[in-house]
């Protein structure tokens, strides 16, 4: 295993990271197969991991409690644990104590190690600063409580240094991989806040695991490329390629997935990458971008629709299961997070779009399609 300072924290981690977000289960989400789980905890932290994270509302509420128990005879002593403070539940400043005091209860631990404001996007951000949640971290930390302060984060780059600039934070968690390196936070919200010191957490490294499953075209070029890795290897060593990561968690679900994880990241160095790897990984890229079934530019002239749908969302929605030859994460999205009139079922036809449209699509037709196909 390799180890990494936690920015400018006197704390070395291991690059690996155990996320419990995808624990195997029994059927549904909420019911771990706990034996599985646990001996996949401990089989990382006795081969070198000692960081592991999990979350209030991951598996339904039971991560958590499984972590916990995971962490008995002797593992909590070994590993730093991290956790995260789900910000939506919060609507007055009792609610963070009373949740925290929840979360140490479920974990079987005095303390958290790594403790996040979960999720924040401009708006929560904004509720969470307004009831006084810094102040509040601070305070946790004089008690003990939690050692470190940080978040995760979703939105856009702007908001992101923002968040930053706030507070003098211990370390942050973001999404990147090299599919989303000007997407959220991206490569300048990562470079942003390793040049203030903030360690910094990657998170869906694999992008919810859609490049370690490349399509035919995508592995061809995997395949042909003189110096032989899996995806997986491939997509790993590019983030910690960058030496503002401080580590990478994986959503490990099987103990073979621990297995090839640890493997890859005792290779795992800053600039391992030559730069005829790294022209490979652009072409990866690309070839994942290249496949688009909807030419829309995200320009949203077509908006608003009169009748609320979301086109753009849509069509990139549509794309993204196109992108990666994965349909369970746009189905989901479209099915659940979006709102009922968002949705390309709410089209009237009313044709206004199109005469927006500096593509040309037939937006009444894609968005029938789009229905057709990720409500299934």
């Amino acid at each position: 295993m390799k180890y990494r300072k936690m920015g400018k924290l006197d704390v070395t981690v291991s690059v690996l990271g155990f996320g419990a977000m995808r624990l195997p289960t029994l059927g549904t989400e909420s019911q771990i197969d706990e034996p599985k789980a646990i001996e996949m905890i401990r089989y990382a932290i006795d081969h070198g991991v000692n960081y592991v994270d999990t979350a209030y509302g991951y598996h339904g509420g039971q991560s958590e409690i499984v972590v916990g128990k995971a962490l008995k005879d002797g593992y909590r002593d070994k590993t730093y644990l991290a956790t995260k403070l789900p910000v939506w539940l919060v609507n007055k400043k009792e609610d963070m104590d009373r949740l925290l005091n929840e979360q140490l209860k479920k974990l079987d631990t005095d303390h958290i190690d790594f403790y996040l404001l979960h999720a924040l996007n401009k708006d929560s951000w904004q509720k969470i600063y307004n009831l006084g949640a810094i102040e509040w971290g601070e305070k946790m930390k004089e008690k003990g409580l939690i050692r470190y302060f940080g978040f995760s984060f979703h939105d856009d780059l702007e908001t992101f240094k923002k968040i930053i600039d706030a507070h003098d934070w211990d370390f942050c968690q973001i999404q990147y991989n090299y599919m989303d390196i000007d997407y959220q936070a991206g490569r300048e919200g990562l470079e942003y806040a390793g040049k203030k010191g903030i360690g910094v957490v990657v998170m869906e490294p694999l992008r919810g695991g859609r490049l370690a499953r490349p399509p035919k075209d995508v592995m061809e070029l995997i395949e042909k490329y003189p110096i032989k890795r899996s995806p997986v290897e491939w997509a790993l060593l590019w983030v910690w390629n960058h030496k503002e990561v401080s580590l990478a968690l994986s959503g490990m679900s099987t103990l073979e997935q621990v297995k090839e994880n640890l493997e890859i990241a005792d290779k795992a160095e800053v600039n391992i990458l030559s730069k005829e790897d790294l022209e490979l990984i652009e072409k990866l890229r690309l070839a994942f971008l290249g496949r688009k079934a909807i030419d829309c530019t995200q320009c949203r002239y077509c908006m608003p629709c009169p009748y609320g749908v979301d086109i753009p969302r849509n069509f990139y929605i549509y794309n993204e299961g196109i992108r990666y030859d994965d349909w369970g994460a746009p189905r989901w999205e479209y099915n659940y997070a979006m709102k009922p009139e968002e949705r390309a079922e709410n089209c009237k036809k009313c044709g206004e779009c199109e005469t927006k449209c500096p593509q040309g699509l037939a937006i009444r037709d894609l968005l029938e399609m789009v229905h057709n196909t990720l409500s299934r």
